[in-house]
């Protein structure tokens, strides 16, 4: 086996190259953009692309210092989105490119912060239920009369003077630092099978408390938030990571019947969620009005063709919430097919590398950890993703460093920076073994 600190140097260099690379695409698109026949891009933007540049170049800094070790692919796939979506960002909406480039600073600075004050991901977990009221905390704040701020028909933000955030964004950290401690202690018993269902071996039903909690507490997100794209993350999340502690199926054919049972009220219930599957079914039943966003989005993946407009020659601007929801189909026109597989490409190996990380790790609570990171990354994927492409009714959250929005970009920043804290630590312990060994 490779020596820790030749490992070291190899993935540090390879993750500089790598981000080298991203810099170079990025360079690329945006003076790609600038010169496209219906681009808008003005050159005071240039100093936010140059900045952004520079943030990589630190955040690589910061890991060859303080995680030598880690994986050196999470940071330039990392970078590779941000550009990518900033270069689309600038593109349609110059106003917010600069904010965009502000919140990268941001996300950035928490990147290294997390790197330098989480030494060891295990010491996470003394604060379990710590981690546990500060994510229930977060994200039912938008619930308060005051900072709530309803937007698009669901309560999901807060506005405090002139920020306006969304609190679920940090919380899901949270609660995945609570859910992988939680369960690393009560693994023998979640995994014991005493009762039969038919074929299926089930665990004793007072075990399944902590499931119907979850179920439950979901389906307050999703009632009187009105949010069923973070109600589905989060109840996927606590269901992938149940199943991964137990190795029990019994817990995702429950979780997913306990899901859909909570979505069926919600639709039930809420104008706003019946619109939502309503246009999913078909949009062009409303094309004037509440299917013209998904129909707009539709064509612009139809004219993407294979190879794209080309970047600038397109009209993604036509949609009405495309630096948002809709970046992915501004892709899709200007990049076409090659582009959009480009871009699942780089978000399969993130989760894969995520994945990765957490096989190797040999501690319960940091590979659950690393699991339920890699799992929020993912999953966010592709139910926006889903939502784009009518593969699922669409719901209102970002695509990961790609949309705009300044609390996606900082969540998933510092998510980046725990998983790489988890291979570093993981290479330090093989390393380690080898020294006593």
């Amino acid at each position: 086996m490779m020596p820790a600190r030749v490992m070291g140097g190899v993935r540090r260099n390879a993750e500089l190259g790598l981000i080298l690379l991203a810099g170079v695409i990025t360079v690329g698109a945006y003076l790609l953009a600038s010169l496209g026949s219906s681009a808008s891009l003005p050159a005071d933007l240039v100093p936010f692309l140059v900045v952004i540049l520079a943030l990589l170049a630190a955040a690589h800094v910061a890991t060859r210092r303080l995680a030598p070790g880690a994986d050196g692919m999470l940071l330039p796939l990392g970078g590779l989105l941000n550009g990518l979506g900033y270069v689309f960002i600038a593109r349609l909406d110059p106003d917010l490119a600069g904010l965009q480039a502000l919140w990268t600073v941001v996300g950035v600075g928490a990147f290294v912060a997390t790197l330098a004050l989480v030494r060891r991901p295990r010491d996470l977990q003394r604060y379990r239920y710590t981690w546990g009221l500060v994510g229930v905390g977060l994200l039912l704040l938008p619930l308060l009369p005051v900072v709530g701020n309803t937007i698009y028909g669901a309560r999901l933000w807060v506005r405090l003077g002139p920020v306006n955030f969304q609190p679920g964004e940090l919380a899901k950290l949270a609660l995945c630092v609570f859910l992988a401690s939680y369960l690393v202690d009560r693994q023998e018993l979640l995994s014991e099978a005493r009762l039969r269902i038919g074929p299926l071996p089930f665990p004793n039903l007072k075990h399944f408390g902590p499931l119907v909690l979850a179920w439950g507490f979901s389906l307050v997100v999703m009632f009187w938030e009105r949010d069923l794209g973070s109600s589905l993350l989060f109840f996927a999340l606590f269901i992938s990571l149940v199943w991964v502690a137990t190795g029990r199926v019994a817990y995702l054919l429950t979780g997913g019947l306990l899901f859909a049972g909570g979505a069926w009220a919600a639709w039930s219930v809420f104008d706003h969620v019946k619109d939502r599957v309503s246009i999913w079914l078909d949009p062009w039943a409303t094309p004037d009005t509440t299917g013209f966003q998904l129909i707009q989005a539709l064509f612009a993946f139809a004219a993407g063709g294979v190879a794209g407009t080309n970047l600038g020659q397109g009209s993604p601007e036509r949609i009405p919430a495309v630096t948002t929801d809709f970046t992915f189909a501004a892709i899709g026109e200007e990049l076409g097919l090659l582009g959009t597989v480009g871009v699942l490409v780089v978000f399969l190996l993130i989760v894969g590398a995520g994945l990765r990380i957490a096989l190797a790790a040999d501690n319960g609570f940091t590979k659950l950890l690393a699991t339920g990171l890699t799992a929020i990354l993912g999953l966010q994927s592709f139910i926006i993703l889903g939502g784009v492409t009518r593969l699922v009714p669409l719901t209102g959250i970002t695509l990961p460093f790609v949309s705009y929005g300044g609390s996606s970009l900082l969540a998933n920043y510092v998510l980046l920076a725990l998983l790489l804290r988890i291979s570093d630590e993981q290479v330090q312990r093989d390393a380690e073994r080898e020294g006593a060994g």
